[in-house]
């Protein structure tokens, strides 16, 4: 049964007042939230010791819309997974991050909760983590000693930990935008929808000769959710990646190094042999599609 809970709720209108009500150096009992829907998690203790204080910042309209800045698309951190599924910007230059958030709860789940949620939570199933890795993205956070960006890769440094401080919140994402990248996405779960994922990878590079051609792979990302305490870069098999051409050789090596590169767990939602399993999998599956073989 969930404990009683009764925490205050602040509902800043600014930037400066949400700043005002974060704790400088805390043990965390103060708790951001957007969409609030992964608060009802925290009341049950499952996650450790529920807020004394939620801070509800759906109201800041500082933190929405997405627009492209130079050659970056840069998403609010209160950004909804249905405005991403119906985002024109997004359609445009990353469709991939669209089917992502269709993958994400039901329409209930996809109104509510936010991309800037699901980085705050750091959960290592998170869907758009691994695309957020394997495009490179930066976070951007702020709080009363100013803004800073992190990059998404060093952003996860331990299980359900950030980079962000007790006084920041996350304000939004940037995205750098090259026409010439491929991005791919999967996602393994029990069923079609509202699964959380046994296996979630994202896979980019940039093909020698442009993307029509039958060239080599360069500036390969290949980023995992649901397979390590964090999101992750697979280096190893990116290594094998680089310079290659999608073959069959190529793909096979490529699922043998990743099958031996993670260090997945068993949990209530799968086996750690079958995760390892479907990853090489999913991998080399995506590989062939590319390579046409």
């Amino acid at each position: 049964m969930p404990r009683p809970f009764e925490p205050a709720v602040d509902s800043p209108t600014s930037l400066g007042d949400a700043y005002s009500l974060l704790e400088p150096s805390g043990d965390g009992r103060v708790r951001p939230i957007a969409g609030g829907t992964d608060l009802m998690v925290q009341i049950t203790g499952e996650l450790g010791e529920p807020p004394e204080r939620v801070v509800d910042l759906w109201g800041l309209d500082e933190l929405r819309g997405i627009r492209e800045d130079g050659d970056a698309l840069v998403l609010g951190a209160l950004t909804t997974y249905a405005e991403l599924r119906r985002s024109p910007l997004i359609a445009r230059h990353l469709p991939v991050l669209g089917e992502v958030a269709a993958t994400i709860g039901a329409a209930q789940i996809q109104n509510r909760g936010t991309i800037g949620g699901n980085i705050a939570n750091a959960s290592p199933a998170g869907d758009t983590l691994p695309l957020l890795l394997a495009t490179d993205a930066e976070i951007v956070l702020g709080g009363p000693r100013g803004e800073r960006s992190v990059a998404a890769s060093e952003f996860f440094p331990a299980y359900r930990r950030t980079a962000r401080a007790d006084d920041e919140l996350v304000l939004r994402v940037r995205i750098p935008l090259r026409a010439d990248r491929q991005v791919r996405f999967r996602k393994v779960g029990t069923r079609r929808a509202q699964a959380i994922s046994k296996v979630v990878m994202a896979l980019s590079w940039i093909t020698v000769g442009g993307a029509s051609s039958a060239g080599s792979w360069t500036g390969v990302r290949l980023a995992l959710g649901s397979v390590a305490p964090t999101p992750i870069r697979a280096l190893k098999t990116e290594a094998a990646l680089e310079g290659a051409i999608p073959t069959q050789e190529v793909g096979d090596r490529a699922a043998a190094a990743l099958e031996s590169e993670i260090e997945p767990i068993d949990d209530v939602r799968s086996t750690a042999a079958y995760r390892r399993a479907v990853a090489g999998r999913v991998l080399h599956r995506l590989i062939r599609d590319e390579g046409g073989w």
